[in-house]
């Protein structure tokens, strides 16, 4: 049983906070009841929101976060937070047969445009050669993990005998700025880059340490970033962009 129910752009849980706080505590918990009474295994899709603006670098999984549980990103990372312990409360309690995947940054095809993500984001700016708008300074940084990469990643966890959280992403660290040079390039846009105002408690660094993934899931990626974008850009050049 997989339960990936919620808002992951800070677009739509900003949008939706006290839904993003319920899915997060109450859909958790029916789905885990459903899980229970059908003896399922149960996967919990969580984030690496919840290591919020870290005061590691990288990121392990034996790391508590720094999270500010009243600030407006909050809701999407203390909801994911509450969903990781209620589900080792019932692995523990009731037995269930739990997985917890913190996915770091993922790209790929099909992603909404202007989601509120960096690269679903800038795309569409690209190829529409329109400004590039950088939040912040740009030095802030990302791992960008393509999606065929992740979904491996979850498979093997799913199969696996571990119950405690995995990070699945790509420890390709680069600041936002590199990362929209890097869609001028591909896209050959003539798009320049401009800089607003950084969000209320935007990470500051991300960088997954997969050390764990590797040792127990034998997993790593293997689509690098240059490949991952310019599948990316095919895609959004098919798309009909407003």
């Amino acid at each position: 049983m997989l339960h990936f129910a919620s808002p992951a752009s800070p677009l739509d849980y900003l949008q939706l906070p006290i839904q993003t706080l319920k899915v997060g505590a109450l859909g958790t918990h029916k789905a885990l009841g459903l899980a229970l009474s059908k003896k399922a295994t149960f996967l919990l899709a969580s984030t690496s929101e919840i290591y919020g603006d870290p005061l590691i670098h990288p990121q392990n999984e034996d790391y508590w976060g720094h999270v500010n549980p009243v600030g407006p990103r909050g809701v999407y990372d203390e909801a994911k937070r509450f969903a990781e312990a209620l589900t080792m409360a019932y692995h523990r309690y009731h037995n269930v047969n739990t997985k917890i995947v913190r996915i770091f940054n993922t790209y790929g095809p099909r992603m909404r445009p202007n989601d509120g993500r960096a690269i679903p984001t800038f795309i569409p700016q690209a190829l529409k050669n329109e400004p590039i708008t950088v939040f912040g300074d740009g030095a802030q940084t990302r791992s960008f993990c393509f999606v065929s990469d992740l979904v491996e990643g979850l498979y093997r966890l799913l199969i696996s005998n571990t119950n405690d959280p995995v990070n699945i992403g790509n420890p390709v660290e680069m600041t936002i700025k590199e990362m929209a040079e890097n869609v001028i390039r591909v896209t050959k846009s003539k798009s320049e880059i401009i800089y607003k105002d950084l969000p209320v408690d935007d990470p500051k660094i991300r960088q997954p340490d997969i050390s764990l993934a590797k040792k127990l899931l034998d997993w790593e990626p293997v689509v690098s970033f240059d490949q991952g974008l310019k599948k990316t850009v095919a895609w959004f050049k098919t798309q009909k962009l407003n």
